[in-house]
């Protein structure tokens, strides 16, 4: 991945080339927005402005077709590498991140609301049958409220997806830059990442009291859970990295979240929200052995 960073600072054309090509396949949208990530960060918005056009030309393409993901991600990624780039600061970005993909699930509800709406009814029998399963004395109001979710609910999915796809790029972004400028100063970024008890707290009120508001609040659960379940990541890697643990313990951590999403997601999220309050990593550094030469001046 270094050989991929190096390539692409050597100069305007060669990450024009990175870009537009990558933005071609869809299945490497990501690489587009990374390599415009990267740029944004060490050059300026002024050097990004013409890899995000001859980007963006091929996305819009692609949205044309149906395909939003390559515009939106491109776009986002640059404006979150914009935000990072002025704050240093990943929890503003991952709190930027929220609006962000609140946007994107509006397009995908002009986009592919027609798409959603025949997916929720292709659901209906299979809903009916699960809540027969659960209570075979419900009635049809309660099959009429689960409904109303449906649609919210994928819709706010597919946005908290795009909002993966657009952190992670930024991600991949930075971690090229540091590699390449500043080594090992991703890890220290990443691993000191922890939100504010305010931010973490509005975050977990937004994701479980919304959609018990109104339906079309559903889409806030996924959304809110994106920055809360990243931050309890760093959370994770910054006490990993402080015991000096074995990686076995990360790997372990990413397969649980893939394999056992349901039972570790929850955990994670609430790992990050109880860091707000407890901050684990600085409790632990001051629990840490103190250098011999403290107090003697």
């Amino acid at each position: 991945m270094r050989a991929v960073a190096e390539f692409i600072m050597r100069g305007r054309m060669q990450a024009t080339a990175v870009v537009v090509g990558a933005a071609l396949l869809p299945l490497f949208f990501w690489l587009s927005a990374a390599a415009v990530s990267l740029v944004l960060l060490r050059r300026g918005v002024s050097a990004a402005a013409g890899l995000l056009f001859w980007g963006a030309l091929p996305g819009a393409v692609w949205f044309h077709y149906g395909e939003p993901r390559l515009l939106l991600v491109l776009l986002g990624a640059a404006a979150l590498s914009q935000v990072l780039r002025a704050t240093v600061s990943w929890a503003r970005v991952l709190l930027m991140s929220v609006p962000l993909a609140l946007l994107f699930a509006w397009v995908i509800d002009l986009a592919l609301g027609a798409t959603l709406r025949e997916t929720a009814e292709a659901v209906q029998p299979m809903l009916g049958e699960m809540l027969k399963q659960l209570d075979p004395n419900a009635g049809a109001e309660v099959l009429a409220q689960m409904q109303a979710y449906v649609v919210p609910v994928l819709g706010g999915i597919m946005a908290a997806m795009l909002q993966v796809s657009t952190v992670l790029s930024l991600v991949l972004g930075r971690w090229w830059q540091s590699l390449l400028y500043n080594p090992g100063g991703f890890a220290a970024e990443f691993q000191a990442l922890r939100l504010n008890p305010l931010a973490a707290f509005s975050l977990l009120a937004l994701a479980l009291m919304g959609p018990q508001i109104d339906p079309q609040l559903a889409v806030l659960l996924p959304v809110c859970s994106i920055p809360l379940t990243v931050a309890g990541v760093a959370l994770v890697h910054g006490l990993v990295s402080q015991a000096r643990m074995a990686t076995f313990w990360l790997v372990g951590l990413y397969v649980g979240l893939i394999l056992l999403t349901q039972l570790v997601l929850p955990l994670i999220v609430l790992l990050a929200v109880a860091d707000s309050l407890i901050d684990f990593r600085g409790r632990k550094r001051s629990k840490g052995p103190q250098d011999p030469a403290d107090g003697e001046g």
